[in-house]
């Protein structure tokens, strides 16, 4: 078969900087390096807390240097891996850029840390000028020029602390401005985000809807076809109405079961010790542990997307938020070895197979017939064994670009290669 690349249907662009390698590129405050990544050494500052918490917190801050997307930006997703210790904490800033200067000021797409005892782990909603907004996990550029982004991450302890978090790695997705075409191809994207997703915990957004006849385009290279990887089969709808203090409980989990998959997949789930306090224990508490740590507590929900991947990088793997043109594009994952965790929105029937309505939901893209149709895990089902799921592959791929924009997490070892990027290179 051929091996040529796909045609470009849509802008999207991803740089991510691991450290310590890559710290040289950008500037840092505070901050030392190690072979764990960036470390609070000498903090540049004492600062209060978030959203009334009275503590004051020592900090440090590494900034990218601007990257430049090539394309006018309409949209930009960061994502991030780091550890933080008992009190310690992470604040994840972007902004735009064009040309050599910022086009819009900076804005928090999230306040984290692993555990939830610290800091309530938030989005920042309420964002909003004529430049920019923020969509919980998503900077929308508004009236500004942005044709790039830079990222700043800071990091915070308790005052007077000797522990420090680590910055292991930071990134960001970009994608094209609506009504811009890409390779000459006009394409519509950028609708609002949604609020509010239905039995999922994930929010519609609707960046990316390409043209009916750009949801085949591509032309794999049929490694992929016939290829399934053995990835565990979890149920949301097992955890329906437990711990409804996180999103409402199991109906709206689809994020972090899908996570968990993904992670068990990898031999990297968290030991039981991590979820001995889930009582009663349930079906999984596994996925108890995942929807209480990807929790979003300003969203009010576990399906932020950079949120999710942290999580995973919490267990060792390297994991950040992409955005794919095709089902081509994923397929070059599956050859590789790599499940990818997707969002899609649909209504019943819109995909035979997926008989519920969602404005946004996660699933599990495992692999693909001899035909090239994809084999899903979808934590939407009834148990466990109802969680394989095989669909058409062009009403999928229709529902998967025209929902997210074609969003992706990305979750594998370091050791494990991603597969070679195109020509723009969006993972």
């Amino acid at each position: 078969m051929s091996t040529a690349a796909p045609p470009r249907t849509r802008d999207v662009a991803y740089r991510g900087f691991r450290l310590a390698a890559d710290h040289g590129s950008g500037s840092a405050e505070g901050l030392r390096a190690d072979a764990r990544g960036l470390l609070l050494a000498e903090p540049a500052g004492v600062r209060p807390g978030p959203d009334g918490d009275d503590r004051r917190y020592e900090w440090g801050a590494w900034t990218a240097p601007p990257v430049p997307a090539g394309f006018a930006v309409g949209e930009v997703v960061p994502s991030w891996t780091a550890e933080t210790p008992d009190g310690c904490w992470l604040e994840v800033e972007v902004r735009g850029w064009h040309g050599d200067a910022p086009a819009t000021g900076w804005y928090v797409l999230g306040r984290w840390a692993g555990d939830d005892g610290t800091v309530r782990r938030a989005s920042v909603p309420g964002q909003r000028d004529p430049a920019a907004r923020v969509e919980t996990d998503t900077l929308v550029v508004g009236e500004a020029a942005v044709t790039g982004w830079q990222v700043r991450a800071t990091l915070l302890r308790p005052a007077g602390s000797d522990r420090t978090p680590t910055l292991r790695s930071v990134g960001a997705v970009a994608t094209g401005r609506p009504g811009t075409t890409a390779t000459g191809t006009a394409h519509t994207d950028g609708a609002p985000h949604v609020d509010g997703a239905g039995h999922a915990d994930e929010a519609a957004r609707t960046d990316g809807a390409a043209h009916a006849d750009e949801h085949a385009a591509g032309r794999p290279d049929g490694r992929a076809r016939g290829l399934v990887l053995d990835v565990p089969r979890y149920s949301q709808r097992l955890h329906a109405g437990a711990y409804p203090e996180w999103g409402g409980g199991g109906d709206s989990w689809c994020s972090p079961t899908c996570t968990s998959m993904v992670l068990a997949f990898w031999g990297a789930a968290p030991p039981a010790d991590r979820y001995a306090w889930v009582d009663p224990p349930g079906p999984r508490p596994v996925v108890v542990h995942a929807a209480r740590h990807c929790f979003d507590h300003a969203y009010a929900g576990a399906g932020n997307w950079p949120f999710n991947t942290a999580y995973a990088g919490l267990h060792g793997l390297d994991a950040f938020v992409t955005r794919l043109r095709s089902l081509a594009e994923a397929e070059a994952f599956i050859a590789a070895g790599i499940p990818l965790v997707v969002s899609a929105a649909f209504r019943s029937g819109e995909v035979p197979g997926l008989d519920y309505d969602t404005r946004g939901h996660l699933i599990v893209l495992a692999g693909f017939t001899a035909d090239g149709d994809p084999v899903l895990n979808d934590p939407y089902a009834p148990d466990d064994e109802a969680v394989r799921r095989v669909v058409d592959r062009g009403r999928f791929e229709a529902v998967w670009q025209g929902g997210s924009g074609g969003m992706a997490y990305v979750i594998r070892p370091s050791d494990v290669p991603l597969p070679p990027a195109p020509a723009q290179a969006n993972w």
